[in-house]
């Protein structure tokens, strides 16, 4: 088993390609101040929106293996397609079973400024109700998928978080959604299936990764353009970045 067979791509070429099409999209709009006030209501400058999702793309290629379920036969090399997307299973040689291990792009970097945002505007109470709604809501959406691991419909966690961000607090909605988005899509798709994993024969049941990546980037961009809609842009001072 080498470390190299941890890092792959969380959907197809094509499909990964239309992520990055997005981001285009979004950096486009961001050249040209479409973007800015979205972006304003987050907290954050246009700058660091864009090195958060551009570190989120790049990610999502890496996972980090954190245990090993009891051997087991397992996919490999594979296309998975679920809910109109397509999910690469990886080359895997000499595989010991499951391995559970935690994206990059789609666990660590939204959990980080998932904390960040709590601490920063003190959101402790919503985003705790936020991020519940949203996990109850997912985990209640999500299949165990052979091959892969946890997969959820690609645009619903996008939009729970949306409304839900919106109803709890119209002036925090855009921040609540982030949160609300990356904990509780991970939370209620991932953590809380694990147990669901051992017999889908998948090499790689990723945290964070195929199956949820696209959902919880998807996230980061449309809920909060979704909530921002309603919510009153942060002062000049985070304009920097």
């Amino acid at each position: 088993m080498e470390m190299s067979q941890f890092h792959y791509l969380p959907l197809t070429p094509g499909f990964f390609s239309i992520l990055v099409g997005i981001f285009g999209i979004v950096f486009l709009l961001l050249q040209l101040g479409a973007l800015r006030y979205a972006y304003l209501s987050l907290g954050i400058s246009s700058g660091a929106a864009m090195r958060l999702l551009i570190g989120s793309l790049i990610g999502s290629y890496f996972n980090i293996p954190v245990a090993v379920l009891p051997a087991q036969q397992v996919m490999s090399d594979q296309t998975v397609n679920f809910f109109g997307m397509a999910y690469a299973v990886p080359v895997v040689v000499n595989w010991p079973g499951t391995v559970i291990a935690v994206n990059v792009g789609g666990a660590v970097i939204p959990t980080v400024m998932s904390i960040y945002l709590l601490v920063k505007y003190r959101l402790w109470t919503q985003g705790l109700i936020a991020t519940a709604i949203v996990a109850l809501i997912i985990h209640w959406l999500a299949n165990p998928v052979p091959g892969l691991g946890i997969a959820v419909p690609v645009f619903m966690p996008a939009v729970i978080t949306a409304i839900v961000a919106v109803l709890l607090s119209r002036q925090e909605a855009a921040p609540l959604a982030y949160i609300g988005g990356g904990l509780g899509t991970l939370i209620g798709a991932d953590i809380t299936n694990l147990d669901k994993v051992a017999g889908l024969h998948a090499p790689v049941a990723s945290i964070g990764g195929a199956g949820t990546f696209d959902g919880i980037f998807l996230t980061g961009i449309l809920a909060v353009l979704l909530a921002s809609l309603y919510a009153r842009p942060r002062q000049a001072e985070t304009n920097r970045g």
